[in-house]
């Protein structure tokens, strides 16, 4: 499958050593700073496969090679979905980095768009691949926590300005928002999904309070009620003294109880069930071992794009999963904006909504 990348900043890695494990045939790369499609592929030992094509532009990339199958966006992420919606017009598959988009109108138009083109579109939620996460999600899809208590997810991390400085798209309400927006929406993903996707009210609160040379918050939190009744908080911080903590997400149910730790719920921590099973022994204490905070998703969610392609049906992380987990975000910084609970759906909400919320 002919493939192509765009975008080569810090996650591009990560693309190209799915694409790598893939056996995908890298076509070409794309990034308007020439130096980093070259950085990105001497850390797989690409730098000198003349087979490979380099582009500033990615629309004169997609005109030259009309063969490509499947383009991965990993660009800044207020351009995520201009460009996803040039690649889906012109009937290219696309793994779109997270946020999919920065609005729901946005994230609308590609599901709706990807629909009639049919095309494949995959959100990069990658940490649902996670070994950890696929036990747990295994054991409630048999019931094994019975009915569900409540739910957290927990990301404790740390950015300083070096981070920051090393993009001005950063910390922008246009290109990128805030900690819950960038580093927390993996988690986010994770608990509205393990709890069942429908939300019915969001109360959230949001706050800048180390990072003033931004425009977005470094700490949110928040309250969810499930329509299914359960309940879900969310902590997402990029606070954390001195480096990154913990991105944990607890389960509490009327017969089960787990937690996924480590860096990125790649480690079971707690893993307590009513009824025994087999697996149960070797659940507990789960580690995986990952080089980076993403994790090893990434290859597993390039398989299963691949597998749809191949097979015409809907990737296990699909448009609708990223649309899902930023309509979320929204409705904590909508909630956290006015004060009060908001209920979902969203019908129109984007970041740039909340340009000034902390008076930049």
């Amino acid at each position: 499958m002919k493939y192509a990348l765009i975008g080569c900043g810090r996650i591009s890695t990560n693309h190209i050593k799915a694409a790598v494990n893939n056996k995908l045939e890298i076509v070409a790369v794309c990034d308007v700073i020439p130096d980093r499609m070259q950085g990105v592929l001497s850390k797989h030992g690409l730098e000198n496969d003349k087979s490979i094509a380099r582009y500033t532009d990615y629309k004169k990339m997609i005109a030259e090679h009309p063969e490509l199958q499947l383009i991965s966006i990993a660009t800044e992420s207020g351009l995520h979905a201009e460009i996803a919606l040039y690649c889906i017009e012109k009937g290219i598959n696309v793994i779109i980095e997270k946020p999919m988009a920065m609005s729901i109108a946005d994230a609308e138009k590609i599901i709706e768009l990807s629909a009639k083109k049919g095309v494949k579109v995959s959100a990069c939620h990658q940490n649902r691949f996670n070994i950890a996460v696929q036990q747990t999600r295994r054991a409630l899809e048999e019931g094994r926590f019975g009915k569900i208590s409540h739910a957290s997810i927990n990301v404790r991390w740390n950015r300083g300005k070096d981070y920051y400085d090393q993009a001005k798209w950063r910390g922008t309400w246009k290109n990128d928002g805030g900690a819950l927006m960038n580093q927390c929406i993996h988690g986010i993903d994770l608990l509205r999904w393990m709890m069942g996707d429908e939300i019915e009210e969001v109360y959230g609160v949001t706050k800048q309070q180390f990072h003033d040379y931004l425009e977005c918050e470094d700490i949110g939190m928040a309250v969810i009620k499930f329509k299914n009744g359960a309940v879900g908080t969310i902590e997402g911080t990029t606070n954390v003294y001195p480096q990154n903590l913990e991105e944990t997400l607890y389960i509490f149910g009327e017969t089960g109880t787990v937690k996924l730790g480590g860096k990125s719920t790649n480690a079971i921590d707690v893993w307590d069930f009513a009824d025994k099973k087999d697996c149960d022994e070797q659940n507990r204490g789960l580690f995986e071992q990952t080089s980076n905070v993403y994790g090893n998703g990434h290859t597993s969610l390039f398989a299963d794009v691949i597998d749809a392609i191949k097979n015409d049906r809907k990737p296990y992380v699909d448009a609708v999963a990223g649309r899902n987990a930023l309509e979320t975000v929204l409705a904590v910084y909508k909630s956290a904006a006015e004060g009060k609970p908001v209920k979902l759906p969203l019908e129109k909400c984007a970041s740039i909504d909340f340009q000034g919320r902390f008076g930049k």
